[in-house]
């Protein structure tokens, strides 16, 4: 296997701030959960166990596809690229939803400024606004000009990763009351969801030739390298190690095509495992009332004989 450390920098690899700040996260977390709660919402049922480790496990993924190594192998394989993007916007943001108790949401979004913008979480808008974004993303021109615009970039993220969270908030809403989809809307969402990210997965895997600059021009290559290696001039990649290329133990179209496997792959797992949730949740629901005695039934009412 390919070592790193002899190729980058430990800053370039683990980027120290971006730990710093994800520890920062985690030290905030627990801090509303524990003197916040007990001081605002002394009420409020506390986090348990499960919520904490859906949160702090979420907080690392986020750091290594964003700020640990998986970041940086992101910019040298097309693979982990699409392993990140699959983990940032398919897994991540429902392990947030449900790590963080629900009174922080009821505190967070208690001022009416909200009730403004409550069109943008209707179940549509949320469904095509997340799905359209990721798309347009990998149409080769757009995802070179984002890979190589380091503020575009980081503002084209930080929108799919909200639009991420709407688009899950329907299916993993962490607050009861603010639950719009019945169970069986809940399914058709999830499985709505399968086919629109569908396109952009076989675009990726079923292309014959490399779509992506990124990762076969060496000279756009270096450039996007500039994002794991601010503040330094990344020309000279291309003279020490001349593409991509070097890195890749597949060729541009294989590894391309194991991307768009990999994405689809985790999509079908994620949501086949949501489904699986919903119906047996539904199922539960739908049949609670055949468990329940009959009132009409001899010996099961007291007033009865």
């Amino acid at each position: 296997m390919l070592d790193l450390n002899k190729y980058f920098s430990f800053t370039e690899l683990w980027t120290p701030m971006f730990l710093f700040a994800m520890t920062a996260v985690v030290i905030l977390y627990f801090y509303l959960i524990g003197p916040w709660r007990e001081k605002r919402h002394p009420g409020a049922a506390p986090a348990t166990v499960m919520q904490k480790t859906l949160f702090v496990s979420a907080i690392v993924l986020v750091y290594l596809c964003h700020g640990g190594p998986f970041n940086l192998l992101g910019h040298l394989m097309f693979t982990f690229h699409m392993v990140n993007m699959s983990v940032s916007y398919l897994i991540v943001p429902p392990m947030i939803l449900l790590g963080i108790p629900a009174f922080i949401w009821r505190a967070a979004f208690s001022a009416g400024f909200w009730r403004k913008l409550r069109f943008l979480m209707h179940p549509i808008v949320t469904l095509v606004a997340f799905n359209m974004l990721f798309s347009i993303y990998h149409v080769p021109m757009v995802h070179d000009y984002v890979m190589t615009n380091f503020t575009v970039h980081r503002l084209y993220y930080v929108i799919l990763f909200i639009t991420a969270f709407m688009m899950w908030w329907q299916i993993a809403s962490p607050v009861p009351e603010w639950n719009k989809l019945t169970h069986v809307k809940k399914m058709a969402y999830v499985f709505a969801n399968g086919v629109l990210l569908t396109p952009a997965c076989a675009l990726i895997i079923f292309s014959p030739a490399g779509m992506y600059a990124t990762y076969n021009d060496p000279q756009v290559w270096a450039t996007a390298m500039g994002y794991c290696m601010p503040g330094s001039d990344t020309s000279y990649l291309v003279e020490q190690f001349g593409g991509p290329q070097f890195f890749n133990a597949l060729g541009v179209v294989d590894d391309q095509q194991l991307g768009g496997i990999v994405m689809k792959l985790v999509q079908e797992l994620m949501y086949g495992i949501i489904l699986a949730y919903i119906f047996k949740q539904w199922f539960k629901r739908e049949h609670a009332d055949d468990e329940l005695p009959n009132p009409g039934t001899p010996g099961t009412n007291p007033g009865t004989a």
